[in-house]
């Protein structure tokens, strides 16, 4: 009799309770359905934009596309507190300002790439387009899976917290401009494909005396895609720490990769200013990491952990919590970071806005200075 209770008392990952913090109740299907489809519109609208009208983005237009998906990030979130409850917005909150940060750090190894291929940047737009596409379906692809594992193996928290802890630490004291640098995979297309040195738009070939070559853009491709797939691999379980709604995963990616590529322009120089950036992300993953861990402890099934029991005394770190440690470790990075860049440029007798070259002012000329109408 006691044996059958004990089996009755040890329900399957899928059957418990979700512990205090992460419990989140359906959210209406229509408002999930409905959700998805303007967000699709609107990144369809976004792509058309870039292929009919291929431009670099003025300051003023990048400042309020970024306002513009920010504010849309908001407003949906205000309606996660409304049609769902304060655990929903606070979970897409944390969420997506997560994979915002993660973001940005994403675009500083895009611009690591664009410099090192010498992408023009009349045709940044679209790559960053390109890039955006293939995060999204590389990170959709993961969010099923892990929505899966997480609901058949309640261990998959462990290795997920301890990938998280090692990727702080990469994060933290890792080389930054070796993420730019040739894959294998680039080398091995550079051995054995006839590429050309010059662009030709963004085709991807082109014809020189009648032979086909590959152009550079494929290389470039290649590089932003294996970019996106290391970030997909860093983003998704960091996300999963913070909600187990899959809606709520996806969602925050979607609006956390909308207005990336206004944001790389808007940006421009600063990007190589955020120095503590890497600093605040690594400790976001860092806290995501214990998180997870010790939600694996909290749901703990392996035999050889406390008997395959629960551990009952592992803390269970609320969803408000870990939002507030988001905002704190972004906000105390870029800070740091903008002052001690204010604080060097003045000591080589400049201000911050001298030393940093924006993308729209130099495009917006021709290289003799005149102004170019766009």
């Amino acid at each position: 009799m006691a044996a059958q209770t004990m089996r009755g008392e040890r329900l399957s990952v899928r059957d418990r309770t979700p512990p205090k913090g992460s419990r989140v109740t359906a959210l209406p299907l229509w408002f999930e359905v409905g959700s998805l489809v303007v967000l699709t519109l609107i990144l369809v609208a976004d792509l058309l934009l870039v292929i009919k009208r291929p431009h670099v983005p003025s300051f003023r237009e990048s400042t309020l596309w970024v306002v513009f998906y920010i504010t849309l990030a908001l407003v949906f979130a205000g309606l996660m507190f409304v049609i769902g409850d304060a655990e929903h917005g606070a979970q897409f909150l944390a969420g997506w300002l997560t994979e915002y940060s993660l973001s940005i750090d994403n675009l500083f190894v895009f611009v690591i790439i664009m410099a090192r291929f010498a992408v023009p940047r009349k045709y940044q737009q679209e790559v960053l387009m390109v890039g955006i596409i293939l995060a999204l379906v590389l990170r959709g692809i993961f969010i099923l899976l892990g929505a899966q594992l997480i609901a058949n193996f309640s261990w998959i928290f462990y290795i997920f917290g301890a990938f998280l802890l090692y990727t702080a630490a990469q994060q933290a004291f890792g080389d930054h401009e070796a993420e730019g640098g040739d894959s294998a995979l680039i080398r091995v297309l550079r051995r054995r494909l006839p590429i050309t040195n010059d662009y030709d738009g963004v085709r991807l070939r082109t014809t020189i005396a009648g032979r086909r070559f590959f152009t550079p853009m494929l290389i470039v491709f290649v590089a932003i895609g294996t970019t996106d797939l290391i970030f997909a691999l860093d983003s998704i379980p960091a996300i999963f720490g913070i909600t187990q709604s899959p809606f709520i995963v996806f969602t925050a990616n979607v609006f956390a990769l909308m207005g990336l590529r206004q944001l790389y322009f808007l940006l421009g120089g600063l990007l190589e200013r955020l120095e503590y950036l890497k600093y605040g992300i690594a400790f976001i993953l860092a806290f995501i990491g214990v998180k997870l861990v010790f939600h694996a402890m909290h749901e703990n099934e392996l035999p050889f952990i406390n008997g395959g029991e629960h551990i009952e005394w592992a803390p269970d770190i609320s969803t408000w919590t870990s939002l507030a440690v988001i905002l704190g470790a972004m906000a105390v990075a870029t800070v740091a970071s903008l002052v001690k860049a204010n604080v060097d440029a003045r000591r080589r007798g400049h201000t911050l806005g001298e030393e940093i070259p924006h993308f729209t002012e130099e495009a917006e000329r021709d290289p003799d200075g005149t102004s170019v109408d766009r």
